[in-house]
Formats: C-alpha cells, sequence, structure tokens
C-alpha cells in the first residue's frame, strides 16, 4: 500500500508532538524542587520542608502540578503499576506542599488549614484523572483502593507535612527505583528513634500511631506480614539494638505501644 508524502510528514509530526507532550515520567520538575528545598537530617530518617524557599519557586511547583492535572485517565491506564503509583505519591506530596503555601508562614500545623467541619485532607482544591480531588481522596480513593497497589509501605512514601509524619525524601518517585525507595523508607522512618524503637525497660515496642490508624493495611497478607507485629519482625534489627530484644520483636513477643503523633509543621527553619 503507498501512502503520499503529505500523509507521512502529518503522521511524524503527530507521532513527534505526542512524544514531547507525553507525561515527564522521571518527574524531573518535582525532583529539582524537592533537592532544593529539603532539608533531610543527619540521621538520615526525617527531613525538613524549606517552605520558605519553596515559596519563591512556586511558579515552578504550578507549572508541575498543572502537568498532573493534564494527564488523562487514559493515558494513566495505559502506564505500568510502578509509574502509576510514583505519579500518585508525587502528586500526593506536592499537592501537600502546595496547600501548606497557601497560609505559610501563618501556620503552625497543617491542621490550622481546615476547620470545625472540614479537615486539610478533605479539601478539594486540584484536579487530578479528570476530577476535583482531596489529599484524601489520592491516598484513600486512588493509593489504598483495595486490589489496586496493596502495599503499605505507601504509608512511609506519603508526607503529610508534619514532625510525626515519615520524610518527605529530596527526590522524586520514579518507576525504575520505587520498591528500593519504598523499602529505604520504611527502614528509615523505623530507625529514628524518635518516633520508633524497643524499650528495653517496659520490653514494649513503641511505635507511630501510623501502625494504629492503617493497621487494616498491615493485616492484608501483602509483602508477607498479616498484622503489624509480623511486618515490623522483618525491622527487629533496625528496631533494637541488643539480640535479646532483636529476637522479641522478630518473635513478635514485644507489646506495641504506640506513640503520640507530633502534628507540628515540618518547617526546615522552625
Amino acid at each position: 500500500m503507498k501512502y503520499s508524502l503529505s500523509i507521512i510528514v502529518a503522521a511524524i509530526l503527530l507521532a513527534t508532538t505526542h512524544a514531547a507532550l507525553a507525561f515527564d515520567q522521571n518527574h524531573a520538575a518535582w525532583d529539582a524542587l524537592l533537592k532544593r528545598h529539603v532539608v533531610v537530617a543527619q540521621n538520615g530518617g526525617s527531613s525538613g520542608v524549606d517552605y520558605a524557599g519553596f515559596a519563591p519557586d512556586q511558579r515552578a511547583l504550578n507549572a508541575y502540578v498543572d502537568g498532573l492535572s493534564s494527564v488523562t485517565q487514559a493515558e494513566y491506564r495505559g502506564w505500568t503499576r510502578e509509574q502509576q503509583l510514583a505519579f500518585l505519591i508525587n502528586a500526593y506530596n506536592a499537592y501537600t506542599v502546595k496547600l501548606v503555601l497557601t497560609r505559610y508562614p501563618d501556620l503552625k500545623s497543617i491542621k490550622d488549614l481546615g476547620s470545625f467541619l472540614q479537615s486539610p485532607w478533605k479539601i478539594e482544591f486540584f484536579r487530578l484523572l479528570g476530577a476535583a480531588r482531596s489529599l484524601d481522596e489520592v491516598e484513600h480513593g486512588l493509593i489504598r483502593a483495595p486490589g489496586v497497589f496493596d502495599d503499605p509501605r505507601i504509608h512511609f512514601a506519603l508526607n503529610c507535612a508534619s514532625i510525626g509524619c515519615p520524610m518527605l525524601r529530596d527526590e522524586a518517585y520514579v518507576a525504575e527505583r520505587l520498591d528500593a525507595r519504598l523499602e529505604d523508607g520504611v527502614r528509615r522512618f523505623l530507625g529514628d528513634r524518635s518516633r520508633n524503637r524497643y524499650d528495653p525497660a517496659s520490653g514494649k515496642l513503641e511505635v507511630s500511631r501510623i501502625f494504629d490508624w492503617y493497621k487494616a493495611d498491615f493485616e492484608k497478607g501483602s509483602r508477607g506480614a498479616r498484622s503489624v507485629a509480623q511486618f515490623l519482625a522483618r525491622y527487629a534489627d533496625i528496631l533494637a539494638d541488643d539480640a535479646a530484644a532483636r529476637a522479641a520483636v522478630r518473635q513478635g513477643q514485644a507489646q506495641l505501644r504506640y506513640l503520640d503523633y507530633d502534628w507540628t509543621l515540618n518547617d526546615a527553619r522552625r
């Protein structure tokens, strides 16, 4: 079958245009912002966000989130599972920063952005995949939707702009390194003794309240665990210091105690 030169040229132009408009799976714009404005603690287990530095960069942040909003359902469905999850994690974290910046520096906690009738996580202030969304809808409706990703490690990748929350990484999540970064996020969070530790005096394993709030996610059998204790047992070497304590954690013998959550803003300049 013969094609005219004009049809061939048109096809090439269409393909080139599509490639130019295709979503950047490296999330390079978000990665650059994170590298400039996230300060990782010396222990590597927590971080602070330089919101004051982020503020002048809002044009770049807006351009990135506008790119997120432009992705269609059809385009999203054509991606791999890893691309989809990286996209949603980055979207949640980027829109959280954007929300904080709407009132920064006049807030001490992200909770200050809510009201008696509506939490900040339920405010629909952006569009994603063709619909108006809140942060809760991204986390619970898309990421935690039953049978979609079913990976409890996402709780250590999503950052709620609070000291008690797992750290915001100084890099974007990308599909090629997603599994390794999710695992690294768990280990970093559990290794931060201000939020997770074995107390030899009481014999209790003191952990973040995340494990209480999202207990059901750790009981689904994903990642080889059917309970919070079984999940934590895999990280006994991080949570406890001596052999006996590690054995107690590894065998699920340590009673769990959930620590209070610190909702103070994770401001690097605090």
